[in-house]
């Protein structure tokens, strides 16, 4: 059974940074596509990151573009968030999934709630 665990969420003041890690077990890590995800109150839940077993990264979002960084570590089966110049619009809680390229089935984390407030 797969699980995906986030962690690192907390209150930052704006200008500083955070690094959220998602910690995967219960199946092979490589064929999974590791997703950071982000739902700010009342919006609607959008794709920020991902990562795939080949060292691919993608950040989906301008605004995030030179600030959010995916990285991957294979041998802890890892995947971490690391976000720089955070402002108040990043306040989010923040889910990881695991996307597994042969079932197509997408598993969830529970989320990590980041807070962007002097």
């Amino acid at each position: 059974q797969v699980q995906v665990v986030e962690s690192g969420g907390g209150l930052v003041q704006p200008g500083g940074s955070l690094r959220l890690s998602c910690a995967f077990s219960g199946d092979t890590f490589a064929k999974h596509v590791m997703r950071w995800y982000r739902q700010a109150s009342g919006k609607e839940r959008e794709l920020v990151a991902a990562s795939t077993d080949g060292g691919g990264s993608t950040i989906y979002v301008d605004s995030m573009k030179g600030r959010f960084t995916i990285s991957r570590d294979h041998a802890k089966h890892m995947v971490y968030l690391q976000m720089n110049s955070l402002t108040p619009e990043d306040t989010a809680v923040y889910y990881c999934s695991a996307y597994d390229l042969w079932s197509k089935n997408e598993y969830w984390g529970q989320g990590t709630q980041v807070i962007v407030s002097s």
